[in-house]
């Protein structure tokens, strides 16, 4: 029975071998967005989800207000202009369409938008147009292809020093079990062929056998290397842990679900975080912004009665950072959002569904540098790397990433 116990443990030590090594040689799934076409419709795309997606949908759907398909059928370009200009001043003027709609969805009102132009507004119903045409194809900006990562790769020859190293321990212990076997062996060989009155117990039997295998120099030797392997990992992971905030999760003084916002309502990260294409911090959202929508909606809620209290006390809101890189690292939303085209996912996670927004990725400098090494720049429709993608070809048949254009120099990110 001792025999065939230990024939076990054996092999369960094989198995729990093979699953560590696994472990630590799985690779980060990797997914790759589809790049943006140009034309005015790119530009409606972009308009349409920083301005309108959080009332609008581009098809029949009905969120806050109407759905837009074939809305071009149902009112002249010259009175669609003027509404989205200044829509409470048609519905003031006693304009009649403006009045209906005014009054079918409950007297809200429109968020006016005077500052858009007439190719604003013409490159807007062609992204709507579009969209009811063909099923519309993963949108980013001209610029680098995305390539989402969901850890840190950048110690990967430590990873595989570490991996190797626990392959030979491993193997080391795998080599003091077969020992203790044969002592176990020798141990019952003799326990049957003894005397059942040899005047020793099966206890006694036992703790001498146990006696022998502690005695025994290569399961000592075995004992102490794995201590030190186990001492030895601790101890660099909880170096490489410094700094890191994978998983932070603060509770904020609001309970904002970007789940509903972002999710099911599919309000545009640019709505409230308005500087995320145009500026190096992606910006926290002001009360106003929130007034946008609930100056009508929800106002009974205790949540939404804070922002009340804190316009009502000239107070801002005290939002709690989740994302927060050191001062000596420089990152701009706008390079990477506007120029590589890069989705908030690609960083972020699944911020539509997360109801308590965590830090998902590491944000570390190994994580930043492995997707700068992976990713592809994309030149088209973008003249400013024209120049750079010619000079690329010129030397290599690759194709260009963004390492290739100084990705991996020090100064982009530290001076």
């Amino acid at each position: 029975m001792i025999r065939n116990f230990y024939k076990s443990l054996l092999a369960l030590a094989v198995v729990v071998t093979i699953s560590f090594s696994n472990a630590f040689a799985q690779d980060s799934t990797a997914t790759t967005a589809a790049p943006a076409g140009g034309g005015d419709a790119a530009k409606g795309e972009q308009l349409f989800k920083g301005n309108c997606a959080q009332c609008h949908a581009a098809t029949n759907e009905q969120i806050v207000g109407p759905g837009l398909a074939g809305v071009e059928s149902r009112r002249d370009f010259a009175w669609l202009k003027k509404w989205i200009n200044n829509p409470m001043g048609m519905v003031a003027s006693g304009d009649k369409y403006a009045n209906e709609i005014f009054n079918k969805f409950n007297k809200t009102q429109m968020t006016a938008f005077p500052n858009f132009t007439d190719d604003d507004v013409k490159a807007i119903l062609a992204y709507v147009t579009q969209v009811n045409a063909a099923p519309a194809p993963t949108a980013s900006a001209p610029g680098t292809t995305p390539v989402a990562q969901s850890g840190d790769t950048g110690s990967g020859k430590f990873v595989n020093v570490i991996l190797i190293a626990l392959l030979v321990i491993m193997g080391l212990v795998l080599v003091a079990l077969l020992g203790i076997l044969q002592l176990l062996n020798k141990l019952t060989d003799k326990t049957e062929g003894a005397e059942t009155t040899s005047g020793k117990s099966v206890g006694e039997k036992l703790q001498s056998g146990f006696k022998d295998i502690v005695a025994n120099r290569t399961v000592r030797i075995a004992i102490t290397w794995v201590f030190i392997l186990l001492a030895t990992k601790a101890t660099f992971d909880g170096l490489y842990g410094i700094g890191v905030h994978q998983g932070y999760a603060p509770k904020q003084p609001i309970s904002f679900s970007h789940k509903l916002h972002a999710g099911e309502m599919k309000i545009n990260c640019a709505y409230c975080h308005t500087g995320v294409y145009k500026g190096k911090q992606s910006g926290i959202p002001s009360a106003n912004i929130c007034m946008n929508c609930h100056n009508t909606i929800k106002r009974e809620s205790p949540e939404i009665q804070k922002i009340y209290t804190a316009i009502k006390e000239d107070k801002p809101i005290e939002w709690v950072r989740v994302h927060n890189l050191p001062d000596l690292a420089y990152f701009n939303h706008a390079q990477h959002t506007n120029v590589g085209g890069l989705d908030c996912k690609n960083c972020h996670g699944d911020i539509d569904k997360m109801e308590v927004v965590q830090q998902r990725s590491t944000l570390t400098m190994g994580w930043c540098v492995d997707c700068h090494r992976k990713t592809e720049v994309n030149g088209k429709d973008n003249a400013y790397y024209d120049k750079l993608m010619e000079a690329h070809s010129a030397v290599s048949k690759g194709s260009m990433k963004v390492e290739d254009i100084g990705g991996l120099e020090c100064a982009r990110c530290h001076y």
